[in-house]
């Protein structure tokens, strides 16, 4: 990156650094990760950068905060393209890339209101991941946009 394009954010000293998300998704990144600002700890947020790799990306850094598994595994079905970087003492200790998983349970609401899991029946949500989006176990419902919207963490 030039040095007239320099994006200038302090380094954390330990926690995580989520790059390559989306452009505008970072604000349901913090949401899926349960982050309201009432925290003891700071994060700094970077909205739609210049990426050569994908136009334009949100950045996140988490200080004091590491993700769960189940954590990155909803992040993936919003931000595909995003990296995780786990920090400690102000160095990169763990780089990795998201992968979706087969299957999400308990996080995504089903847009069908008929479906199993939206009634008061004892039964957790359950999707199985596609390449274009997610599907319900329980009634085959579709959900390929807005996908933000139905994430119930």
């Amino acid at each position: 990156m030039s040095p007239d394009r320099e994006l200038r954010v302090s380094k954390i000293r330990n926690g995580t650094v989520i790059d390559h998300i989306t452009g505008g998704q970072s604000l349901n990144v913090l949401a899926i990760l349960g982050i309201d600002g009432s925290e003891e700890f700071s994060v700094s947020i970077g909205m739609n950068v210049p990426s050569d790799r994908l136009g334009h990306k949100d950045i996140l850094k988490v200080e004091g905060r590491e993700l769960s598994q189940s954590e990155v595994d909803v992040l993936s079905l919003i931000a595909p393209e995003a990296t995780i970087n786990i920090v400690r003492d102000y160095e990169v200790v763990e780089k990795n890339r998201v992968e979706p998983p087969a299957e999400v349970v308990g996080v995504l609401s089903c847009p069908n209101r008929n479906c199993i899991s939206n009634d008061d029946e004892p039964v957790e949500t359950r999707f199985t991941v596609m390449a274009d989006g997610v599907r319900c176990d329980y009634c085959s419902e579709i959900l390929r946009d807005r996908l933000a919207e139905h994430i119930d963490v």
